[in-house]
């Protein structure tokens, strides 16, 4: 795994949120987290994106060992994968919004460029 921000977490729970964090982004395009969050979640879902792009039976099966919703892998091989053909690397942006209302946590947007 990527980073070494433990999150508040344990590793299992660190891997689950994460998971589902990067299976959440890839399904709507966009996702409004912590910035922290958000430097955790990019990587990932950049490495799932060049999963795509590979196209193999081992790639798929590598995605949907991380992915936890076959739709989103389905999608992620037929929709976005063509769309960054000819990208190399670099598919996501994080913006700061700044801080959140309550706790005050530097608050960011992660989308699809």
């Amino acid at each position: 795994m990527p980073g070494t921000r433990k999150l508040g977490r344990t590793t299992d729970q660190r891997k689950a949120m994460l998971r589902q964090l990067v299976t959440d982004f890839l399904d709507d395009e966009i996702m409004e987290t912590t910035f922290t969050r958000a430097s955790e979640v990019a990587p990932l879902a950049e490495k799932m994106i060049t999963l795509g792009k590979k196209n193999t039976l081992a790639a798929r099966r590598q995605a949907l060992e991380f992915i936890t919703r076959e739709e989103v892998v389905t999608k992620v091989f037929k929709e976005l994968a063509p769309r960054y053909a000819t990208r190399e690397g670099g598919y996501t942006r994080i913006i700061r919004t700044g801080p959140r209302r309550g706790d005050a946590a530097e608050m960011a947007s992660l989308e699809l460029v």
